[in-house]
């Protein structure tokens, strides 16, 4: 797909001719293959993705090295995180990984600020990112402060087959235990506990959902 056809399908909401026409001159459409690292926390922002396919994970870091999921971008919307750092001038505080082959439009960051004063269509874009991202993360942050490990196991799974649209998704028990910032051995016996209640079916890195 070329970009115009990319804008009309993915982002309808960037309906400003002369916008789509900049994003066609400076754009430029990258695969990322799954695993592949799109942002790494302490660089600079050189561009900003606009995900077109597939879905990307966003994580933290705390002091230790240690990891912790934060949310998911997928097709159609682009990454709360990556837009602050560059409209800030600051290093990434996040790492964005792709969770699934996946197809990007990148945008130097220098036109960020820029088509936030010249088109109403891409300032509404963004705040809607900032508003979908803040509600998405007080959601993260009421599981993590108000409800117990299997209900936030059960939301991540959810999420993560809705996202990929599978019912069978291929993860292993310490790929859960690292995004929930949890112990592998935690994340087994709650994971087992699914299973007898029939929320769930367990194989060798992988695991099916039932009721979920």
């Amino acid at each position: 797909m070329e970009i115009k056809e990319i804008l009309d399908k993915k982002f309808p909401s960037l309906y400003e001719q002369e916008l789509k026409d900049e994003i066609e001159a400076v754009g430029k459409i990258e695969k990322a293959p799954e695993g592949t690292v799109i942002l790494d926390i302490g660089n600079y922002i050189k561009s900003v993705p606009l995900v077109a396919e597939g879905s990307v994970k966003v994580m933290r870091e705390d002091a230790e090295g240690n990891e912790i999921f934060l949310y998911y971008v997928d097709d159609s919307k682009t990454c709360a995180m990556s837009l602050t750092c560059c409209l800030s001038y600051t290093q990434s505080k996040i790492r964005a990984i792709a969770e699934e082959d996946s197809l990007l439009i990148s945008l130097p960051v220098n036109y960020v600020d820029e088509w936030m004063q010249k088109y109403a269509s891409w300032k509404n874009f963004v705040m809607m990112t900032y508003s979908a991202r803040f509600e998405e993360l007080l959601r993260t942050i009421d599981l993590i402060a108000f409800q117990n490990m299997d209900q936030r196991l059960l939301k991540y799974l959810g999420d993560k087959a809705r996202l990929l649209e599978k019912d069978m998704l291929y993860i292993t028990h310490q790929e859960i235990a690292n995004d929930l910032h949890s112990s592998r051995e935690a994340v087994s016996r709650l994971l087992k506990q699914l299973e007898k209640m029939g929320k769930i079916e367990l194989y060798r890195n992988r695991i099916k959902l039932i009721s979920i």
